[in-house]
């Protein structure tokens, strides 16, 4: 299919449905002359936008989408110094909460949270970054209970490399492009965090994730960089099962795993995309009016260019066993 919104650069699309409409959270990428390099300052973005659709059509035409504008700017937050990265949203006591990482003064990355009144904003955000909140690509999960979680973390530019002292520990002696490696070596894991009841803050101390080997019950490795876990952590929940999404960064998958609590263990289970044009890609999943969707990017509409992505979708399908699969089954 071809991108949804042409009219500028997307990217990293969290897709939620309120209200009986699809809204999109994405990361708005710009034009700048900073090089690529594995810290990722060549993702110089600076807004946010929201988008929404009524409809998801068959054909090979794109649904008409409206933009929103510009929700939320580096400027309106206090702690915030640049990157405004990968968002996402969700909706709990009759507010909207958008989720978005971003450097610190210090050059460290933290998670910040703004409130508003409708899913297409304007948000107000906190003065402060959420305590014990650190690394990028916040996800949010509203479970059937009504208890919410934040996960989140990403490898290399994205910093959770710098936390191997523990959460909140910042080791700038780890911050650059590098990860756990060696025969035996855990990969590391997503964090996740239950948020209080007015969804502002941690409930807890933040946990890591496992992502278990099928065949062994044991972590992944580290050197197994086809299925570890990179970054873009994603959560939804189908029958009972929860289902947790990811990148693997540099070898170009979007993975899942699952497991029967929100907090994990997750198993894993298989890829639900193949690489695409551009270094990595960032996704959700959304069910809407009983069918299962994949939002993604791909630099396609740039020609290639690694940090002008437009923002894609696909169907996904279960099959008669709950694993997910990219073609309808028979």
């Amino acid at each position: 299919m071809a991108p949804l919104i042409k009219h500028l650069y997307t990217a990293d699309p969290s897709a939620h449905v309120f209200n009986d409409k699809i809204y999109i959270y994405p990361s708005h990428d710009r034009e700048t002359d900073i090089k690529f390099n594995d810290n990722g300052d060549q993702y110089d973005m600076a807004d946010y936008h929201v988008f929404s659709l009524d409809t998801l059509d068959d054909g090979d035409s794109p649904p008409e989408v409206t933009d929103h504008g510009v929700v939320l700017k580096t400027e309106d937050v206090p702690w915030v110094s640049k990157q405004l990265w990968a968002p996402d949203a969700a909706t709990k006591n009759g507010k909207y909460y958008l989720y978005f990482p971003a450097r610190d003064k210090k050059g460290i990355f933290r998670i910040g949270v703004a409130v508003g009144d409708a899913p297409e904003g304007p948000f107000v955000p906190e003065p402060e970054p959420i305590n014990g909140s650190f690394s990028i690509d916040p996800a949010t999960f509203v479970d059937d209970d009504g208890s919410a979680y934040l996960y989140f973390g990403g490898l290399w530019g994205g910093q959770l490399q710098c936390y191997q002292k523990g959460n909140d520990l910042f080791d700038a002696s780890w911050s650059g492009p590098k990860e756990p490696s060696g025969e035996g070596v855990y990969a590391l894991g997503p964090k996740v965090g239950k948020l209080t009841d007015d969804m502002l803050q941690f409930d807890s101390e933040v946990r890591e994730i496992e992502i278990l080997d099928p065949a062994t019950g044991e972590k992944i490795l580290a050197d197994d960089h086809d299925r570890r876990f990179f970054e873009a952590a994603w959560m939804h929940k189908k029958d009972g099962t929860y289902y947790f999404s990811y990148s693997t960064g540099d070898t170009h998958y979007l993975c899942y795993a699952t497991g029967s609590s929100p907090t994990g263990p997750f198993t894993y289970a298989g890829r639900i995309l193949e690489p695409v044009l551009g270094w990595t890609t960032h996704h959700s999943i959304v069910e809407f009016r009983r069918r299962l969707w994949l939002f993604h990017h791909d630099c396609e509409l740039s020609g290639g260019v690694d940090h002008l992505r437009s923002v894609k979708v696909k169907e996904l399908f279960y099959d008669k066993d709950g694993k997910i699969v990219t073609e309808k089954p028979e």
